[in-house]
């Protein structure tokens, strides 16, 4: 099987169809083969084997300050200088080397929508699963407590200047993190008053809360920081049942998932038995370069392992029937290797989740977004929940999901959860929707294609109901061009090589077609009797257009400039108004 490598961004990103000259500089990163880098740079150097003390002495002699050493992943992260790189380059010992880069962080309707009160029916709380964020920490909110007891179980700080444990290392002061923890095990305490019109309880609220804080006060953090974090959690995997990886947060893919470090340590993850839940991204609605929102997927959503979430509208209602795809939701297939993604989607809009301090940057930035307490009957002196939108905020829709599944069938493996939960996954949808921007005018057209909604939207209560038996791989596949018919066609098979995928013709689950293309990812999406993709837009699908050399070109899409500035990330009305 071939080596599988693996952030959430909101707003609008820069992109330019970027040339690399890959043949000339194969251990360079895409970005740092631009003759305009600056002279200082802080860099992930991985390595053939793992890092020695005699690799970091090397490493020291050679002029390079050696800031971390990252040791599942055999990588050194370095401080060094532009004149430097030509050195590593050449040095037998690297495979790769890449920039430090800048990541940043992409209920009562949501969990109704994907049935998950038919799931506490159940009995099913997620007890005992314990739940990694990896986020801007996690508050000691009081729907993340049991019996006065704290769920949140470990809490540890790798941003520079504050890491550790303590308390004012590990509190989150941005208000992301928080919020998060509590859409997948909130267990809405606050909002449980006799009542109550609305009790704001989050997916799995018997869940455990292991929290690693890789954001700062402001949402910024890097590639560094979270592959530490990655790697924590698989070292604290078995003390504290971490079962679930929950990623919502992302940057742009500047490579292949093969080479990208982040693809890399989520990979790892994931064959230590982890299930990892990433954000898609929230830029559905670029259209910089004539693609529709298309090819906007972030890293390590990119990676085909992982399970990558889109996000809905739930429409303010109870019921799933009239919930539409939110027009900010990033749509595959990715760049560079076009896997088909998203895997699954599930509410993500005006979510309210846990806030425990008005003071974090979210909740001073958009106050309007704090739920007024006689939304549910709380108490009028003080505010405990917050509304936010984007696919960081179905994410963890889908992570308590999967600690539900993993508390009734604890022998699952994340390859037989991602399936399931796709196969299980409602396929009702319209053919299209539209959405207006009541700020700037401009109307959104969304189609329900295979790269908007992949295998449909979580259904909670299918996926405990369905026990079907299962082995294989369950890769996300890869798109391509039929140079015949020039159709968008599926290769179901292409990241595995001796070991097939759980679908498509050669699928590994029992002789009955149960587990077929069209059980999981249902009929609405191929041509009829095809494995060629339903839709009609010319950015994916009409050779003549500039969308569609975007998307489909083998280098990365994503600009270098600009990209994470503060406006373009969370948008003017997108984080805190949603849509």
């Amino acid at each position: 099987m071939k080596k599988l490598p693996s952030y959430l961004c909101v707003g609008t990103l820069l992109f330019s169809v970027l040339a690399f000259g890959e043949s000339s500089h194969p251990k360079l990163s895409p970005e740092l083969r631009d003759a305009n880098l600056p002279d200082n740079l802080e860099l992930l150097v991985r390595l053939k084997v793992r890092p020695t003390p005699a690799a970091v002495d090397k490493a020291v002699k050679a002029g390079h300050v050696v800031k971390d050493i990252l040791k599942l992943t055999r990588t050194l992260v370095l401080s060094t200088t532009k004149g430097k790189l030509k050195k590593l380059e050449d040095d037998p010992d690297v495979t790769y080397v890449s920039r430090n880069r800048p990541v940043r962080p992409l209920l009562d309707y949501s969990v109704e929508a994907v049935g998950g009160t038919i799931a506490r029916s159940y009995g099913r709380t997620g007890q005992g699963v314990g739940i990694a964020v990896v986020d801007s920490g996690v508050d000691p909110h009081v729907d993340l407590t049991k019996d006065g007891r704290s769920r949140i179980v470990y809490a540890e700080s790798f941003v520079p200047g504050s890491t550790g444990k303590s308390d004012s290392d590990v509190l989150d002061r941005f208000g992301h993190g928080t919020h998060v923890a509590g859409i997948a095990a909130g267990s809405g305490a606050a909002s449980a008053a006799a009542g109550s019109p609305h009790n704001l309880r989050g997916i799995a609220p018997g869940a455990n809360i292991v929290s690693l804080r890789v954001l700062d006060n402001q949402g910024t953090g890097s590639d560094a920081t979270v592959i530490a974090a990655i790697l924590r959690a698989i070292d604290l995997k078995d003390k504290y049942n971490i079962r679930v990886l929950n990623l919502s947060l992302g940057r742009p893919v500047f490579e292949s998932w093969q080479s990208d470090p982040l693809c890399l340590a989520v990979e790892q993850a994931w064959q230590a038995g982890i299930v990892v839940v990433t954000a898609a991204g929230n830029e559905g609605r670029n259209n910089s370069v004539g693609n529709e929102g298309y090819g906007t997927i972030v890293s390590p959503a990119n990676h085909p392992m992982v399970i990558t979430v889109g996000a809905m509208k739930s429409m303010s209602t109870f019921g799933r029937g009239d919930d539409l795809i939110a027009t900010y939701s990033s749509k595959g297939p990715s760049a560079v290797d076009h896997v088909v993604k998203p895997d699954l989607v599930a509410p993500g809009n005006r979510v309210a989740s846990l806030l425990y301090g008005a003071s974090d940057s979210l909740a001073v930035t958009y106050p309007e977004n704090i739920v007024p307490p006689s939304y549910y009957g709380g108490s009028a002196s003080s505010a405990s929940y917050m509304w936010l939108s984007g696919t960081s905020m179905a994410a963890p829709v889908v992570s308590g999901a999967v600690a539900l599944l993993l508390e009734a069938e604890p022998a699952l493996t994340p390859d037989r959860v991602k399936a399931r939960l796709m196969k299980t996954a409602s396929k009702q949808f319209p053919t299209a929707s539209f959405s207006t921007d009541p700020i700037t005018g401009v109307t959104y057209h969304s189609q329900y294609d295979l790269f908007t909604v992949g295998a449909g939207y979580l259904d909670i209560a299918a996926a405990l109901n369905n026990h079907d038996p299962a082995t294989g791989g369950a890769y996300s596949p890869q798109a391509v061009i039929d140079p015949v018919t020039g159709h968008v066609v599926v290769n179901w098979n292409a990241w595995s090589s001796g070991t097939s995928a759980v679908w498509g013709t050669s699928a590994m689950w029992g002789t009955s077609a149960a587990w077929g293309t069209s059980a999981v990812w249902g009929t609405n999406v191929f041509l009829s009797g095809t494995s060629a993709v339903w839709g009609t837009s010319a950015a994916w699908g009409t050779s003549t257009t500039q969308g569609y050399s975007a998307v489909w070109g083998t280098s990365a899409m994503w600009g270098t400039s600009a990209a994470w500035g503060t406006s373009a990330v969370w948008g003017t009305s997108l984080l805190g108004k949603g849509e």
